[in-house]
């Protein structure tokens, strides 16, 4: 077995590990108690997301960008850096950054949103929600991560360490945790804290705190918002299985209205 292949299944396995204790201990002391039924019926749906998108995408995630930087990162802004401790951090700081950015044009290309709102789809907010994406959204990321290891000169070894860090805190920052010192944290790192508001139904909250390790990035560019949300989601999308969220992508918010407002409504007794 290749040495980058062994250091990403040993670090894989480390983020499994995490995923599990997170659901653990959120079951046992969740922030925000969700009914047993609307708890079980999104982690089924979130699981069988994964399931689905993980069999397709597990030869053009990982080993798309190790081939990627293998044949093309000496290209790039840190190709010529010997590689290091220094290289690393760089490629991990400006990947980390590019990725805050594609986030950011999710949010403000409609053709983009489309696929990225099937996240968003979920009303409530726990560890299993990191594992509810499109497929389309999923693909299309990796071809952006693909172009950025060739701009920025991320080797090997560099990218399997910020894949499975950026996996590791996507399952963190979606836990429905709560902890002393997250708050001040939350400068940092990207936190619980932050990220919930990230999935207010509420459009003007739920467009902010892009970052997903670090929180500079939304500082640096104003988007960083604290607002405790009064609810989770998107008001007019409803997703209970895997074939609703696949098709929700190809229905827009200002369709699906427009079909709602045609819809006889039940008149309220008076």
């Amino acid at each position: 077995m290749a040495p980058d292949q062994s250091l990403a299944n040993a670090l894989f396995g480390a983020v499994i590990v995490l995923f599990g204790l997170l659901l653990f201990i959120e079951a046992r002391h969740p922030y925000i108690k969700a009914a047993a039924k609307v708890l079980r019926q999104s982690h089924a749906t979130n699981a069988s997301a994964f399931l689905f998108n993980n069999v397709a995408m597990s030869i053009l995630s990982v080993s798309s960008l190790l081939l990627v930087a293998a044949q093309y990162s000496q290209y790039g802004l840190l190709g010529r850096l010997p590689h290091g401790a220094v290289k690393s951090v760089l490629s991990f700081i400006l990947f980390d950054f590019a990725i805050y950015a594609w986030h950011y044009a999710g949010h403000h290309s409609e053709f983009l949103w489309r696929f990225h709102k099937i996240h968003h789809s979920d009303k409530s907010f726990h560890v299993t929600t990191g594992l509810r994406f499109h497929i389309f959204d999923q693909l299309l990321e990796v071809a952006v991560k693909c172009i950025c290891v060739i701009v920025i000169g991320v080797n090997a070894p560099a990218v399997i360490v910020c894949e499975v860090l950026r996996m590791a805190f996507v399952f963190f920052h979606h836990s429905n945790l709560s902890f002393p010192g997250e708050q001040w944290l939350s400068y940092i790192i990207i936190t619980p804290y932050l990220h919930r508001t990230h999935h207010s139904a509420v459009r003007e909250e739920h467009d902010s705190n892009y970052g997903i390790v670090l929180s500079i990035w939304d500082l640096m560019f104003g988007t960083r918002k604290e607002v405790a949300p009064n609810a989770i989601g998107l008001e007019l999308i409803e997703a209970d299985n895997l074939v609703q969220l696949f098709c929700l992508a190809f229905i827009t918010e200002r369709r699906l209205a427009q079909l709602l407002h045609k819809l006889p409504r039940r008149r309220r007794q008076a």
